[in-house]
C-alpha cells in the first residue's frame, strides 16, 4: 500500500508541474502579441526602408529580398506599393530570363525599377537611407 501511495503522489505532482505549463504537445504557439509587429507608420515606411537597405547593401539581387520588400509593402501607401509590385515584376521578369540573351536588360529592369520606387519613397517623404 505504501508504494502505492509514493506512485499517487508522484503522479499527481508530475501531473500539477505539467498542468503549469504553458504548451502541451499539440496544441498551437501562442499568437504573438500585435505590439511586436513593426508599426508602418506613416504607411510605406518600413517599404522604404527595406528598399533603402538593400540598395545600401548591394544585395537587391539576393534571392529573397525583393521578396521581402514587396511582403512589407502590404500596409504602404498606394504610390508605394505599386512602385513595389513594379519592382517584384520586374525581379520576376529577371529571373524568368536567367541565361537567355534578355537577362542584362531585365536586371537593368531591377535596377530601373528599383531607382523610381527610390524616387516614389522620396517623393512620399519617406526617403529612409537610416
Amino acid at each position: 500500500m505504501t508504494r502505492f501511495v509514493l506512485f499517487v503522489a508522484l503522479l499527481l505532482s508530475a501531473g500539477l508541474a505539467a498542468c503549469g505549463d504553458d504548451q502541451t504537445p499539440g496544441s498551437p504557439a501562442p499568437a504573438p502579441s500585435a505590439s511586436s509587429a513593426p508599426v508602418d507608420d506613416p504607411p510605406g515606411l518600413l517599404t522604404c526602408r527595406a528598399l533603402a537597405t538593400a540598395v545600401r547593401e548591394a544585395s537587391l539581387m539576393q534571392p529573397g529580398v525583393i521578396q521581402g520588400i514587396v511582403a512589407v509593402s502590404g500596409t504602404a501607401d498606394a504610390p508605394v506599393a505599386d512602385a513595389a509590385t513594379a519592382l517584384g515584376q520586374a525581379y520576376a521578369k529577371a529571373l524568368a530570363s536567367h541565361e537567355t540573351q534578355s537577362e542584362p536588360d531585365a536586371i537593368a529592369a531591377v535596377s530601373a525599377a528599383a531607382a523610381d520606387m527610390s524616387q516614389v519613397c522620396a517623393d512620399s517623404g519617406l526617403d529612409s537611407a537610416n
